[in-house]
């Protein structure tokens, strides 16, 4: 951004607001199979406003493009797998040719995003008010970046302030992350007593032994599948040898980062008008019984 000689601002480009979040969340810091960055857009366009989501649905591009919004900022990436084909009759090509028909970019922002002290991480030891905060998986590397922005790591594990219970701590989160038509689960006794949480956002049963080692009371995730939330409670005989679970739908425990973004974004350019989507992108939408 560059002022011109009557005093004026010149507006912000695409290349300036990529630049600041990829100052705080570097896509070196994410896994190698992820697809993170710029998407879709053109580099020296004008950016004047822009919209976070956690996915980069359909619907949350019509929202962004109904807003007027010059960029749209996605946690999960749209091409994660990969595309060969995106014709406008399918779901990944319609978001594709509507973004490019409107004019809006496209960044997204996932594994390198939820590594940061001012992403999902971060979001999640906001939240909670961990103490004593540590890497879930030992050995991640620390490494300072822009805007305060401190590579953590991809779990989080620390102390409450005070002590709690696996039945108190569900609904605390039930009243903090959006809300979802399943809710969020726990496993055991409501009662047990929680002192040291263990997090990792989004989909994380991979780090169920990780979690149980670090000495958690509690192991915050999503996406536990049943043999392997299974498998872990019943890993030992006492149950409290082994941490609870609860788990949070997979959209709502990265919403909490969308704030985060934001004032990443305002704080680096008070003149760009930021918004959260008003979109819930938990795929189910009812339930029985």
């Amino acid at each position: 951004m560059t002022d011109d000689p009557t005093g004026a601002v010149a507006p912000l480009s695409l290349a300036d607001v990529t630049a600041t979040l990829e100052g705080a969340y570097p896509l070196s810091w994410a896994e190698p199979w992820d697809r993170v960055g710029l998407v879709v857009g053109e580099r020296s366009a004008p950016v004047r406003r822009v919209l976070l989501a956690v996915d980069p649905t359909l619907a949350v591009t019509r929202e962004a493009i109904d807003a007027k919004a010059d960029l749209l900022i996605t946690h999960h990436p749209l091409l994660l797998r990969g595309a060969s084909f995106l014709p406008a009759d399918d779901g990944k090509g319609a978001v594709v040719t509507a973004l490019i028909r409107a004019g809006v970019g496209l960044w997204c922002g996932h594994t390198n995003v939820d590594r940061s002290t001012r992403g999902t991480v971060g979001a999640w030891r906001r939240l909670l008010e961990l103490q004593q905060a540590r890497p879930l998986m030992p050995g991640e590397e620390c490494a300072a970046a822009e805007h305060g922005s401190q590579r953590f790591g991809l779990g989080v594990v620390g102390e409450l302030p005070e002590p709690t219970t696996v039945g108190a701590l569900t609904r605390h989160l039930a009243s903090a992350v959006p809300r979802t038509a399943r809710g969020i689960l726990h496993t055991g006794d409501a009662d047990r007593t929680v002192r040291t949480v263990a997090v990792c956002p989004g989909a994380g049963d991979s780090f169920l032994e990780a979690a149980t080692a670090s000495g958690a009371d509690v192991y915050i995730t999503s996406d536990l599948r049943h043999h392997p939330a299974l498998e872990h409670i019943e890993a030992a005989a006492d149950p409290s040898a082994v941490p609870a679970l609860i788990d949070v739908p997979h959209a709502a425990s990265e919403a909490l980062w969308l704030p985060l973004g934001a004032e990443l974004l305002a704080a680096a350019h008070p003149q760009l008008e930021v918004r959260i989507s008003e979109q819930i992108t938990d795929p189910w939408g009812g339930r029985a019984g």
